[in-house]
């Protein structure tokens, strides 16, 4: 190895603040685990527990209030095609991670995407962050997770949430941003207060595009769920991990393909409700005439 100048110890000061807060914040920690892990074990519950047929139709009819019947049929045919390959469980399992996950980044995203749209500095400070969660690989997320929390599904969920979250802000602050400022000054010469007008007119006006930012948290979500499985959560991506590591082509193909059907069905349902949101139908008409 050839010599260097100077040697920056980053994985050192990392693997120190590692040790720092395992020592001084774990009860902390040992909190967030109970309560993830009980936020997911009730939705896998909820969700594990009635027969396949209920479950399949009461999913079914969400997307058939968000979209129509063609997507209420197609998410039946693929709902039946998971159950045919014996892989129901594990997906059922695969989506309470993504949706208990989802929710949290979502708790976290909108709140800070709203602060950045509103606060110059703040948006400041949270793009480079933004950029370093979005470029770091997945993998490396993991490690402190497995420290902090141990192996199990909440490592999973943790490194789940920060890989999903940047997308959420980004994405609120763009459509706060894009509101028209004319609208906006409007309702402060009718003497609507701050929150009124973050409410009413900014918030309503930037909801496709909020939504949209919905959609790629869950497709980010989603897409974690095989690297959970390295950390022992339950689903369908401890499948596809065995099934690599058994070179199993059957299985891995299985587990792939349920994991795709539920994206799609993610996938378009989510982007259904935010085609329905009241802006984003007005502008499909305007654009229509």
């Amino acid at each position: 190895m050839n010599d260097i100048f100077f040697r920056i110890p980053a994985g050192e000061w990392a693997a120190a603040l590692v040790d720092w807060l395992t020592m001084n914040v774990g009860r902390t920690f040992d909190f967030i685990r109970m309560i993830l892990g009980w936020g997911y074990d009730t939705l896998e519950f909820v969700l594990a527990t009635p027969p396949f047929w209920v479950v399949g139709l009461v999913l079914a009819a969400l997307a058939f209030l968000a979209k129509g019947w063609k997507l209420a049929v197609g998410s039946l045919v693929g709902f039946a095609v998971i159950y045919g390959v014996d892989q129901w469980d594990n997906a059922m399992a695969t989506l309470a991670l993504v949706l208990v996950a989802s929710i949290v980044a979502l708790v976290i995203a909108i709140p800070v995407g709203i602060l950045a749209a509103r606060n110059a500095t703040v948006s400041k400070i949270v793009r480079p962050i933004l950029d370093f969660m979005q470029t770091m690989p997945a993998f490396v997320y993991l490690i402190p997770a497995v420290v902090l929390f141990r192996v199990g599904v909440v490592p999973g969920l943790v490194a789940t949430v920060i890989f999903a979250l940047a997308p959420g802000v980004r994405m609120t602050e763009l459509g706060i941003r894009q509101v028209d400022g004319e609208v906006v000054e409007a309702g402060h010469a009718f003497g609507a207060a701050p929150g009124r007008i973050l409410r009413q007119i900014q918030l309503p006006l930037a909801l496709p595009t909020i939504m949209a930012g919905v959609n790629q948290v869950i497709m980010l979500a989603l897409s974690m769920v095989v690297i959970s499985g390295m950390v022992g959560a339950d689903g369908l991506g401890q499948d596809v991990v065995q099934a690599l590591q058994r070179v199993d082509v059957a299985l891995g193909f299985e587990a792939g393909l349920s994991v795709v059907i539920l994206a799609m069905f993610l996938d378009r349902v989510t982007a259904a409700l935010g085609d329905r949101a009241p802006v984003a139908r007005a502008l499909k008409i305007r654009a229509e005439h």
